[in-house]
């Protein structure tokens, strides 16, 4: 079975719905942090009104939390952009989080608990959209090298259907979007993380660089 190439299905999803149109379609954008939502931000600006949805209950410590939330609104209010950028924070609440993972919390990164994350999150984004009249809504979750774009695509299929709000499917990686997001972010001296989000990942990378320290290497 072919593998579907989502940066082509996300062309054909803005040509058949922005190319030439008197009205702006409007796109809600999960972002988990400020320097992946850069590329994404340069590329649906384009074409879309953008609303950035900084919904993230699993991002630990708190501090955490708050420093990424301040960076999406500076690159936000800084970044020009062809149509309007808005910013919407959505409920912090850890605990939602911990009750939904419960008895995967010592799965390596990248497994079933992430997509459990990936769900919630893209739930509370297509319930947003549905209910404040967005024409689609999608994520940057798949501008990251590390992040499963076909499980996130798969998700956000199944949400269009059963909230009735369009998924706008993507892979932002593609095209050299990392590299770009990266270029972008050094370009706006933006505070970087070392971890996706999560208690989990902080302990797993933690214990990876303390054994590349051990070892001699120096990332």
């Amino acid at each position: 079975m072919n593998k579907i190439n989502y940066q082509k299905e996300m062309e054909r999803i803005i040509k058949e719905n922005c190319a030439g149109g008197s009205v702006t379609k409007k796109v809600l954008l999960h972002s988990c942090c400020g320097p992946c939502s850069t590329y994404c931000i340069q590329t649906l600006a384009e074409y879309f009104e953008v609303t950035v949805f900084y919904y993230n209950p699993n991002i630990y410590p708190e501090d955490e939390y708050h420093m990424r939330a301040k960076e999406q609104k500076r690159f936000i209010e800084q970044f020009p952009t062809k149509n309007n950028v808005d910013f919407i924070e959505g409920i912090y609440d850890q605990d939602r989080f911990y009750k939904l993972t419960k008895g995967l919390w010592d799965v390596p990164e990248g497994g079933s608990r992430c997509f459990l994350c990936y769900r919630m999150r893209l739930e509370e984004s297509a319930k947003y959209a549905k209910d404040h009249g967005f024409d689609f809504f999608t994520t940057t979750l798949s501008i990251s090298p590390l992040k499963n774009a076909e499980k996130l695509n798969e998700i956000g299929g199944m949400l269009e259907k059963e909230y009735g709000v369009g998924y706008l499917y993507s892979d932002f990686k593609k095209k050299d979007g990392y590299k770009k997001s990266t270029e972008i972010s050094k370009e706006y001296n933006m505070y970087r993380q070392y971890y996706c989000g999560c208690i989990f990942s902080k302990k797993q990378r933690d214990e990876e660089i303390r054994k590349k320290k051990e070892a001699g290497i120096v990332e």
